[in-house]
């Protein structure tokens, strides 16, 4: 038996143990008696007691003192992760549900940020507050080592933790510093965990750099978040024995389009292109779509190290600075890079699709395929709208083509917004960094008529494949994304009732349309940027699943990820899913061992997808901390986009946000209105709420915390300091 079909064993055997314990018949019992329940041979006893120290370990069962089994639940007590505060309490997150537990200061005994840990339920939830839990045994310590900065004293030192959510310093004997000084930013590993009322031990793995050199900030992330440096030799060896350019044998039996014009259309930095298009009107008004994703799992074969590092990462990741790929770059920039003018491999969806959008046949196919041009969203959008008389004459050839994908795109958007899908339009922040990695613009990311006609194509093309291989009951991997929960949907109709919008079908199910008609009727207005904010948080997170569960942001019923295979996995998983069909493979044994494998891979592929968002999230706003900096003391304009019982939080139109504490709403004594998400002058009825423009001046930064923090002005204070920046 191979290894993959004995972890799967494993696994199948821990789930038979946790449904026995959860059915409402079954009452603790000692591991003899599960035993003759469960008829394990004698021989066998060892193993299932190493099973259930497994299930303990990970919180799902426990063991009483006398020695009996049950689910946590039995006892009032529940399992998750500990998420730290600064303040000292913390919150349990649960594994399967959405609703985190609040964990008082008293009550955490020791737990660390990001440790597994077994609770007390001590207070039931109600309507208006979570329930409350206390900390009773940590089950496995989390990250031994995390990044901070090191600060001297005379006998010793201490780490500052970057990640605010570690509420204590580690403790640092001299001897195991490493020679670092104030001011370094280290690595450190604990060697001994905090107890109640003491602080954790450590020593200084190694010194990433002062915390004032070029490049250390975005590497602290890198190792606060445990992102991947280096590829290992055993991968890099691999890659080498990859050609630099498609063989002609492995053009054999595919189906060749390199006749069919075709264009890449990316962000101009953009080097790993992984898919093109291709369209035609044919005779019957119908439109000819095709879809052409770089074949990487022709390169990236299963179970290799190559494959195992990809599914092992999970996703590239963008930072503002870099792009730590999923895969080396000679496949992603190189073999599997749709360059121009060179032969590629291809797995293409070809869609026939009608004059209302649908699509009324389609084929998947391998192909060998040659781009014609590399164009840029900027380009194109120059070409369709600004009509640019250079572009238009330099890709005379292809006008047409562009023409084409933009009524197709209209047509496809017009039926999605028709059945319902949710269009939230952010502005999306783009950083631009001089080469010491010093921000010197933040603006919004440019969203036009090129960007929404790759996102509508690409967008069609996951569904159809979705669709296609729910039909057919095979293995798959399926982007998604469930109904919002009716205790969110309730919090939000609240809140938006305040402006005068309600939600339709708040009391029936909700469907997205009802959502994206709040949307709707809120564009242009000065609530919009808010509504829609407090509507993304209201959604559940999309995810990768096994099962087809519909995607409710996009109103449809299948979906998944098929056309980035270079820099997500589950895209590359699907493609190999398919291939293994195409020819007449997915049957038997290797379709019920994928059948089994798509649980993990599709839990891996959301865990690695939540790092990177959240690494990418933490050095845009490092980097816009940093350029604030050069601001302090100017004032702008911005908007309300956040109520607390701190203060209120301030966008301004280049994406910036920063708080206004409290303090600092020095003109009157203000009182906050929860409810009403606002906060109201005692003597001037003043208000502050969601959705208002306000006038804010920078009154300092801190990259250590990433926070920015403003205080309100008038507007004839800024209109003042507008007419003397005109008269300079």
């Amino acid at each position: 038996m191979n290894l993959e079909d004995n972890e799967s064993k494993i696994l199948t055997r821990k789930q038979t143990l946790i449904n026995m314990m959860k059915h409402p018949s079954y009452v603790p019992m000692k591991i003899k008696e599960i035993a003759v329940m469960l008829q394990v041979p004698l021989e066998d006893r060892a193993e299932l007691e190493e099973l259930l120290g497994e299930l303990i370990k990970d919180g799902k069962v426990i063991r009483t003192k006398r020695g009996k089994f049950a689910m946590p639940q039995t006892f009032n007590l529940v399992a998750g992760t500990f998420q730290g505060h600064p303040k000292g309490f913390g919150f349990l997150i649960l594994d399967e549900d959405e609703k985190d537990i609040f964990i008082p200061a008293s009550g955490v005994n020791g737990a660390m940020h990001k440790d597994r840990v077994m609770c007390r339920i001590t207070k039931q939830p109600t309507s208006e507050r979570r329930a409350e839990a206390e900390v009773i045994e940590i089950l496995k310590r989390g990250p031994e080592s995390l990044v901070g900065t090191y600060q001297e004293s005379e006998n010793f030192g201490f780490v500052v933790p970057d990640d605010q959510k570690y509420s204590r310093d580690v403790f640092i004997p001299k001897k195991l510093s490493k020679g670092a000084v104030s001011g370094h930013k280290v690595l450190v590993q604990i060697t001994n965990w905090a107890e109640e009322r003491r602080n954790p031990d450590g020593q200084i793995l190694s010194i990433l750099g002062h915390v004032n050199d070029p490049g250390v900030d975005i590497l602290s992330i890198i190792y606060q978040y445990d992102l991947p440096r280096e590829f290992s030799k055993e991968v890099m060896d691999e890659v080498e024995g990859i050609p630099t350019e498609v063989p002609e044998q492995d053009k054999k039996g595919r189906t060749d389009l390199r006749s069919i014009p075709m264009v890449t259309i990316d962000g101009e930095d953009a080097k790993d292109l992984d898919d093109a298009i291709s369209i035609e009107k044919l005779d019957n008004g119908m439109y000819r779509l095709g879809v052409h994703i770089a074949d990487v799992t022709h390169y990236v074969k299963e179970k290799h190290p190559l494959d195992e590092e990809a599914l092992e990462r999970g996703t590239s990741i963008y930072l503002v600075d870099r792009v730590i790929p999923m895969l080396p770059h000679k496949l992603s920039n190189g073999i599997c890079s749709l360059n121009a003018g060179v032969d590629r491999l291809a797995l293409t969806c070809m869609m026939d699709v009608d004059v209302n959008g649908h699509v009324q046949g389609h084929q998947i196919m391998e192909t060998v395929i040659k781009i014609d041009e590399r164009m840029t969203y900027t380009n194109v959008k120059k070409i369709l709208v600004d009509e640019d008389e250079e572009l238009k004459e330099r890709y005379k050839a292809f006008v047409p083509m562009f023409e084409t994908m933009r009524d197709l795109a209209d047509i496809l958007r017009k039926k999605r917004m028709k059945r319902g899908a949710i269009d939230f339009d952010f502005e999306e922040t783009k950083v631009i960094l001089d080469k010491e990695g010093t921000p010197i613009e933040i603006k919004p990311y440019d969203r036009n008529v090129a960007t929404r006609i790759i996102e509508e194509f690409m967008l069609l093309c996951n569904e159809t494949i979705a669709e296609d291989y729910y039909w057919q009951e095979k293995p798959f991997v399926y982007r998604s994304h469930e109904e919002p929960t009716p205790e969110k949907i309730l919090a939000l109709t609240e809140f938006i009732s305040n402006f005068g919008y309600n939600i339709k079908g708040v009391a029936q199910k909700i469907h997205p349309k009802d959502l994206q008609k709040v949307l709707d009727d809120v564009e242009g207005k000065p609530e919009e940027n808010v509504i829609s904010h407090l509507l993304l948080r209201s959604m559940k997170q999309a995810r990768y699943t096994p099962e087809c569960n519909g995607h409710f942001g996009l109103a449809a019923r299948y979906y998944c990820h098929f056309t980035s295979p270079i820099r997500r996995y589950p895209d590359l998983q699907i493609h190999r899913i398919i291939k293994y069909n195409l020819h007449n493979e997915l049957k038997g044994k290797k379709e019920g061992t994928l059948f089994e494998r798509m649980p993990e891979v599709c839990k891996q592929s959301s865990l690695r997808e939540r790092r990177a968002e959240e690494a990418e999230r933490e050095t845009i706003k490092l980097k816009k901390v940093e350029y604030m900096e050069q601001f302090i003391g100017q004032m702008f304009s911005g908007v309300i986009t956040g109520t607390t019982s701190w203060g209120v939080y301030v966008e301004l139109p280049n994406t910036v946000e920063g708080l206004v504490h409290v303090n600092e709403m020095a003109d009157d004594y203000y009182i906050y209105d929860e409810p009403g998400h606002r906060w109201i002058g005692e003597r001037t009825k003043q208000i502050y709420r969601l959705g208002d423009k306000v006038y804010v001046q920078v009154l300092k930064t801190n990259t250590a915390t990433r926070a920015i923090d403003f205080r309100l002005v008038t507007e004839e204070e800024f209109n003042k300091q507008e007419l003397s920046k005109q008269e300079e």
